[in-house]
C-alpha cells in the first residue's frame, strides 16, 4: 500500500514583491553637518527617514535644462543680430519710409532663415527648396 502525500501547507509569509523594484544600488552622497541637520528636519516633517526623503525629492523634481553648447549660444548671438536688423527694416518700412538693404545682408538672412529651418526640422547641410 502506498502512502498518500499529505497536502502541502503554504509558507505562510509576506508574498514576494517585484524584483524590478527591489532598490539594490547604493549612492553615497556627502553633505555637511548643517546640511545633514536641515535633511533630517526636513524627513522628520514629512515622517520620512533622511534617505528616502532625499530619493523622493530628488526623483519628484524637474531639473533645470542642460546648458546651452558654445557653438548654439554664438549661432543664436548671429540669428539675433539678423533679426534686430531685419526689424529694424521692417519697422521703417511699415512707417513709409524708404528702405535700402544690401545684396550681401538679403542673401545671409536668406541662407540664416534657411539654415533654421532645416535645423529645426533635424535635416543638416542640405538644401530647403519649399
Amino acid at each position: 500500500m502506498q502512502a498518500v502525500p499529505a497536502p502541502r501547507k503554504s509558507k505562510g509569509g509576506r508574498p514576494k514583491g517585484d524584483p524590478a523594484a527591489l532598490r539594490s544600488s547604493v549612492i553615497g552622497v556627502r553633505v555637511s553637518a548643517s546640511e545633514h541637520a536641515t535633511l533630517c528636519e526636513r524627513a522628520s516633517v514629512m515622517h520620512m527617514k533622511p534617505a528616502e526623503w532625499l530619493r523622493t525629492a530628488a526623483l519628484s523634481r524637474r531639473l533645470p535644462p542642460p546648458p546651452v553648447a558654445a557653438i548654439n549660444r554664438a549661432q543664436y548671438v548671429e540669428l539675433a543680430r539678423l533679426a534686430a536688423n531685419l526689424n529694424q527694416l521692417t519697422r521703417l518700412a511699415n512707417e513709409g519710409q524708404r528702405v535700402t538693404i544690401a545684396n550681401g545682408l538679403l542673401a545671409q538672412l536668406l541662407s540664416e532663415t534657411q539654415r533654421l529651418r532645416l535645423s529645426l526640422l533635424g535635416v543638416q547641410g542640405e538644401r530647403d527648396d519649399r
